[in-house]
């Protein structure tokens, strides 16, 4: 087993065991999905690609692809993104 792999398997039991909020301490994404009219990604890292049809958002240890009609960055800030939308699928892709 790799350090990389040992250091994350550390995090997870000690996430398990003190009963910590996953997406911060293993720096997951968090999605809040409201209907498929807006999604909120918080912990993101960065946007890769853009249009009103795809949006690529990069994640910790992978990306999220939101798919629809319409999309609009809303909101952007350092660890927060906004989109809005008819959004008709997400994949997350490793």
């Amino acid at each position: 087993m790799t350090f990389k792999k040992k250091v994350g398997r550390f995090k997870a039991i000690f996430t398990e065991l003190f009963e910590l909020p996953k997406e911060i301490v293993l720096g997951l994404p968090r999605l809040t999905l409201v209907g498929n009219l807006q999604l909120l990604v918080e912990n993101h890292r960065g946007v890769i690609a853009y249009s009103d049809q795809v949006i690529r958002v990069g994640a910790s240890n992978g990306e999220l692809v939101i798919r629809g009609k319409e999309l609009k960055i809303k909101n952007l800030y350092a660890e927060e993104l906004m989109v809005k939308g008819i959004i008709e699928g997400l994949d997350y892709e490793l």
